[in-house]
């Protein structure tokens, strides 16, 4: 029996739960005393929330300054303004299905980051998901996680001596039937999928005895050591299910299910440092709303479910103590397109918001608020503001502690912290990225145009991106001395329409739009 096959198969025999690693005989771990106290370091655990098909962020927080733009591109699926959630000092509306997620906002429990996704966005939901889940450049195919990386650099052996003593629990939970992709590492996935943690049942070991000393006899001790490690696994997950609690009530619905899940394992004493959990549905090209009402249909539908599970699961934590120690996490693929379609849908776009919850998040929004224009192309996207990279780099510096210099080595080169985290126990950062300022003129142009930087700065990058989020100029600026500092930017050769211009250095980024008309 082939050893992918056998993992295959087994699950059959425990639908609840499936593992993925090499073979390697159950033990104990040596560590060093550094990889100790890396382990030692912290309790704090990180809940990814995917939602599956690409969030229409332009749906779920509309920029109010821009609303009568958005009823001339999407008036047929656009909340009325007086229906929106207000949030005092900030020019956006919540969608009014995000009642308890506005309220985690008021408790100084909700940061919002805007305009986050990749240069050179793909469109595609399953090259999308890989480039989010490995944390790579759109142009690079890496088959591990972004978790992966990290947690290689915590249990280097892995999955040789797993589980054991020193680590009996595993070390990554997918709350769902696949394993997530983002805790692969070069070896094994560092995760495995956990459908219900009650209902989990030991796996048969077969005839005991010696094996014989042929090639059948290694494939039959492979098959023997993965029972084992999964057996050894569900013990520790039952055990937990069984001494944890859940202490409010939460709804009914598949994803509320698996963060009430969570909660109870955690509580229960599992010491399982990264959950992945999902909601799907997010790929509305169709039925986004119900017609001749916004606030109803599928999105408003999938809204109303992703709030009620987490305003659920964060009370949970604080009536059990849990708080401080776990940190929320939403993504997507990609947003949706700025124009709706005629099925009162939308459609494949680029950057859209990402949300982080819990106790020791510095509440409010980063970056700004998205810049609709009067007129948009035809599948033009929401810009790029924030490198998705940038997000979970700061999450490993501030939350798992993680050196910058070590984020920018396995992850991310160009990784800036962002002001994301800092309340609890979660690392200070001495320096986080800010706010940059320059002009784009003349705006509108017809061939070129000039970008000036003000300020005394370090080196940084000035990129520019279509419509679609394609980048199609970037400009390498080394330091930059107090003052005025120009760059001509040439666009004679590309069509008219909406540009958008990025600049980011260790002092800041921003981006603001250039619209190229014709010179007739």
């Amino acid at each position: 029996m082939k050893r992918r096959k056998f993992i295959t198969d087994a699950s059959l025999y425990s639908t609840t739960m499936s593992l993925v690693m090499s073979g390697s005989k159950v033990g104990i771990l040596p560590q060093s005393p550094l990889l100790r106290a890396m382990n030692m370091a912290t309790d704090k655990v990180l809940v990814l929330v995917q939602l599956q098909g690409g969030n229409d962020g332009l749906n779920t927080l509309v920029p109010l300054d821009h609303y009568a733009q958005l009823e001339r591109h999407r008036g047929n699926l656009l909340p009325r303004e007086d229906k929106l959630l207000n949030l005092d000092g900030h020019a956006i509306g919540m969608h009014p299905a995000l009642g308890g997620i506005k309220r985690l906002f008021e408790e100084g429990k909700l940061s919002v980051v805007h305009g986050v996704g990749y240069p050179n966005q793909n469109r595609s939901h399953f090259r999308s998901m890989d480039i989010w889940s490995s944390g790579s450049d759109a142009n690079a195919y890496d088959t591990r996680g972004w978790l992966g990386k990290y947690l290689e650099t915590l249990h280097n052996d892995y999955p040789e001596g797993y589980p054991g003593v020193t680590n009996p629990d595993p070390i990554a939970i997918t709350m769902g039937a696949i394993v997530s992709e983002t805790c692969q590492g070069r070896a094994a996935n560092f995760g495995i999928s956990v459908n219900d943690p009650f209902g989990l049942s030991p796996l048969v070991t077969g005839v005991a005895g010696v094996t014989p000393d042929n090639f059948y006899g290694q494939e039959l001790d492979f098959v023997r050591e993965e029972i084992e490690k999964t057996n050894a696994y569900t013990e520790a997950i039952t055990r937990a299910a069984t001494l944890g609690q859940s202490k409010v009530d939460y709804p009914t619905s598949p994803f509320a299910s698996q963060l009430s899940n969570v909660a109870t394992l955690i509580s229960g004493g599992l010491e399982t440092s990264i959950y992945v959990c999902s909601i799907g549905g997010f790929d509305t090209h169709a039925r986004q709303v119900e017609k001749g009402d916004a606030l109803t249909g599928l999105h408003a539908e999938l809204l109303s479910e992703l709030d009620a599970a987490i305003a659920a699961f964060q009370e949970d934590l604080r009536e059990l103590g849990l708080e401080d120690r776990v940190l929320g996490m939403t993504f997507s693929e990609f947003g949706r397109q700025i124009r709706s379609n005629e099925s009162l849908g939308t459609d494949h776009g680029s950057a859209a918001p990402l949300f982080l919850f819990g106790a020791c998040v510095q509440s409010g929004f980063y970056g700004q608020i998205p810049e609709i224009l009067d007129e948009v192309a035809p599948q033009e996207g929401v810009a790029l503001q924030t490198d998705f990279r940038d997000v979970y780099g700061t999450v490993l510096q501030q939350w798992f502690g993680v050196q910058e210099d070590a984020v920018r080595k396995f992850l991310y080169n160009e990784f800036m912290p962002l002001p994301l985290l800092g309340n609890c126990q979660s690392t200070a950062v001495s320096k986080s990225i800010g706010k940059v300022d320059f002009t784009v003129f003349p705006n509108p142009f017809t061939e070129y145009f000039q970008v000036t930087i003000d300020g005394d700065q370090s080196k940084g990058q000035l990129s520019v991106f279509d419509a679609q989020g394609a980048e199609i100029s970037t400009v390498l600026l080394e330091k930059l001395r107090a003052g005025s500092h120009p760059v001509t930017i040439d666009l004679s050769h590309y069509p008219d329409g909406n540009y958008f211009v990025h600049y980011k250095s260790s002092a800041g980024q921003a981006t603001k739009s250039a619209v190229k008309i014709s010179s007739n």
